[in-house]
């Protein structure tokens, strides 16, 4: 493991700054730190953790404009994403969850049908879970880990994330957020490193994982939480299709697409890196995406003209290459881009048409500025197209008919569809996020999410504590007859036939009174 990281800028090469790297002990120690301050900070009311993420907000807030420069510099997007997909979102779920989470985690009674008769209740409450370690990617290196750290805190829970090698300062960035906010020592902190880094952070043994990147490196980190019975919710990416209609709004449509295929120059999760058209629109469409696409800006990302920035590494730059370069040779067409601008890490925005899914690009997760285009004929070609991939994150769905538009929408199999809509969902804090197949498992975001971050507790209650149980010892004739009648009449789920019991149920209540 090498003793020092170094950030640099993928638009520019400039270096942003070093720091150390975080070894195995010291990892090890932070859990720790975060277990002692969880102690106090489970008991903190949710008023206080409310006063607290609100804080942080407003530190945010604050400072925006060089939060933004920072995000844009170190992942190399441009600045109006920064603004728009990573710091607006979250200012948003902050101000939900700081507002919500109390209401959304209050104790919640059980129906629990007619052991009610007998005198029964049950209700659930929630109990944090110690130490959440937050692993995210680097292509959202703010929203993500803030946002499931403001979460995880409102739950209760302490807070230890290890940002992206490619990213790191602005996972210290979230940390000084949460410091100046006047959250106490120890509540929200960072090891920085890279692959080493996070395995240590696993080993550790916090209690939750969250974990965003490859499904390779997802399956080793279920593997290793599984040791120690750490539970993880993990989000490894998507292949995710767009499906447009020939009654579709072509124009808007086509915006749409360049959007969902380009922002952040393709290095999203839930990007469109599959457009599928119906043949009778695909000639239209497809001259107003490349017409669209033209459009646009290329460049370093904090000139506030620029629409796509650099991609992140050379190692992600080489992917798009390797499937650009594939579906030529299989016979697509190159309609727009397909080049790497000199030695840089831009590529151009690219089209492709005459896609198939036989092709590379067109089942691995490309993470790039490509858009590929396939036809279908008929609804049910669409639908099957669209769940011919491993995985299983968004898609979305474009027609002028909706109930066509919803019926397609609840066939394709991803954990989030949207309709004449695109990519943004993982903005919505209110809204779970997460995936199928291969695209992970557990959720972030939302009510669901918020589940993710807590251990329901269940506490069940005789309000009649004055007589024994029927079931109780020691067993009799009786107490056979009445247990036949329990599972023949009481557990029907009727009130009639569980009426029919009761002279039965009271000769066994009876039975017992008299052997005390």
């Amino acid at each position: 493991m090498t003793d020092k990281l170094t950030s640099f800028d993928p638009a520019t090469g400039e270096e942003i700054g070093t720091l150390e790297v975080t070894g195995p002990a010291d990892v090890a120690a932070t859990v720790e730190r975060g277990r002692t301050a969880f102690a106090v900070w489970k008991t903190t009311s949710f008023a206080e953790r409310k006063r607290l993420v609100m804080a942080a907000r407003e530190v945010l807030l604050a400072e925006m404009e060089s939060v933004a420069n920072l995000i844009s510099r170190e992942s190399g997007k441009p600045v109006a994403e920064a603004l728009s997909m990573e710091i607006a979102p979250v200012l948003d779920l902050m101000q939900h969850f700081a507002r919500n989470a109390e209401k959304l985690l209050a104790p919640r009674k059980i129906s629990i049908g007619l052991y009610a008769l007998l005198g029964r209740s049950s209700k659930v409450v929630y109990h944090p879970l110690g130490v959440v370690g937050i692993i995210p990617a680097w292509n959202y290196p703010f929203s993500i880990p803030l946002g499931e750290a403001v979460m995880a805190l409102m739950a209760g829970n302490t807070v230890v994330i290890k940002p992206s090698e490619l990213t790191p300062f602005i996972g210290l960035k979230i940390v000084e957020i949460f410091e100046k906010a006047g959250f106490p020592k120890d509540t929200v902190q960072a090891v920085t490193g890279g692959g080493e880094t996070g395995a240590a952070l696993v080993e550790a043994a916090p209690d939750k994982i969250m974990f965003t990147g490859s499904v390779a490196t997802g399956r080793k980190i279920a593997a290793a939480a599984a040791k120690n019975l750490t539970s993880v919710v993990l989000e490894l990416g998507g292949k995710d299709p767009m499906v447009v209609f020939a009654d579709a709004d072509l124009p808007l449509a086509a915006k749409a697409a360049v959007w969902g295929a380009f922002c952040n120059a393709g290095q999203s999760c839930s990007s469109v890196e599959r457009l599928y058209v119906e043949a009778a629109a695909a000639e239209k469409l497809t001259k107003l995406i490349v017409d669209e696409t033209m459009t646009l800006r290329q460049g370093v990302g904090v000139d506030e003209e620029v629409s796509v920035g650099a991609m992140s590494s050379e190692r992600q730059i080489k992917i798009v290459e390797d499937h650009v370069e594939d579906f030529r040779r299989a016979g697509a067409k190159i309609e727009t881009g397909g080049r790497r601008k000199d030695e840089t890490l831009f590529y151009e925005p690219t089209v492709i048409t005459g896609a198939t899914n036989e092709m590379l690009g067109m089942s691995e997760e490309t993470f790039g500025p490509t858009l590929p285009i396939a036809t279908f004929e008929t609804e049910a070609e669409a639908t099957e197209l669209a769940n011919d991939s491993e995985f299983g994150l968004t898609a979305s769905v474009w027609s002028g008919d909706r109930r066509k538009a919803r019926r397609v929408a609840e066939r394709i199999e991803a954990g989030t569809v949207t309709i004449n809509e695109v990519l943004y969902t993982h903005g919505i804090g209110q809204t779970p996020w997460g995936g199928f197949k291969n695209s992970g498992r557990g959720r972030t975001h939302g009510a669901e999410g918020l589940m993710e971050l807590v251990q329901p507790q269940h506490i069940h209650e005789n309000l009649l504590p004055i007589l024994p149980d029927a079931w109780w010892m020691p067993y009799s004739a009786n107490a056979v007859k009445t247990f036949r009648g329990f599972a023949t009449k009481f557990a029907s789920g009727s009130i009639l036939k569980t009426a029919t019991l009761a002279p039965q149920l009271l000769k066994r209540i009876f039975e017992l009174r008299k052997k005390n």
